[in-house]
């Protein structure tokens, strides 16, 4: 018998967690996330406008905008305590002038924001308990062309699954982080359900599962609006 979903809460406003986060070393999937988007998207330019949704402390998107220099990035979460660490770094990388971090929960009204050319999330998916506004989103911010890499956890088989995975990957961490990694796990989609996700919206995009723990969804979009306005 297949494990059932259980929602976990969307937001992540303790402030305990955010340093929690921060502290935490996620080296492994954050390298794991950009090498993927460097082999699914080979012919990226390294310009545009970026847009990281669920960005957390933005470990990824600071990165990424280092890697980047004539990127325009725009980091948003729903969570101030899990941006604030973040927005030291930025002071520290002199990164403000081209990286914008805000504090904004799903949906939003993308005309704040306009569209953009490339949007990455990790770790967001699986928080969300209508998984649609995700990709209702996506659909709304996305430029011609837009590359997207959105990567998750998935939810495994069993609850003993869920413990043994913890147990790997962060047996050494603070108990805080080990339960929500326990409880996140019980809160993610499988692939199947995100496959169905993307159907539903509309979405030709591609849905794999990426390591023993984790899936990820990546393509190239076109905006569902007439940029010449005919």
């Amino acid at each position: 018998m297949m494990l059932a979903r259980i929602p976990e809460p969307e937001l992540m406003a303790d402030a305990a967690q955010g340093l929690a986060y921060a502290e935490a070393d996620f080296s492994g999937p954050n390298h794991q996330f950009l090498r993927l988007f460097a082999e699914k998207f080979p012919d990226f330019d390294g310009q545009g406008r970026v847009l990281d949704l669920g960005c957390g402390p933005a470990d990824i998107l600071i990165h990424f905008a280092l890697c980047h220099p004539r990127t325009s990035c725009v980091g948003i979460d729903g969570a101030e305590a899990m941006l604030a660490p973040g927005r030291e770094v930025l002071a520290h990388e002199r990164l403000e002038q081209r990286l914008e971090l805000c504090c904004r929960c799903l949906p939003f009204d993308g005309r704040a924001f306009g569209r953009f050319d490339v949007i990455l999330s990790n770790s967001l998916l699986h928080h969300l308990h209508d998984p649609h506004v995700l990709w209702r989103t996506v659909a709304d911010v996305t430029a011609p062309g837009c590359r997207l890499l959105v990567m998750d956890l998935f939810r495994p088989s069993s609850r003993r699954a869920a413990r043994q995975i913890v147990q790997t990957y962060a047996g050494g961490e603070p108990d805080i982080l080990q339960n929500d990694f326990y409880n996140s796990l019980l809160a993610a989609f499988r692939v199947d359900e995100v496959r169905s996700q993307l159907a539903h919206a509309g979405l030709s995009l591609h849905c794999r599962q990426v390591s023993d723990r984790h899936l990820a969804v990546w393509g190239r979009l076109e905006p569902a609006w007439n940029p010449s306005g005919c």
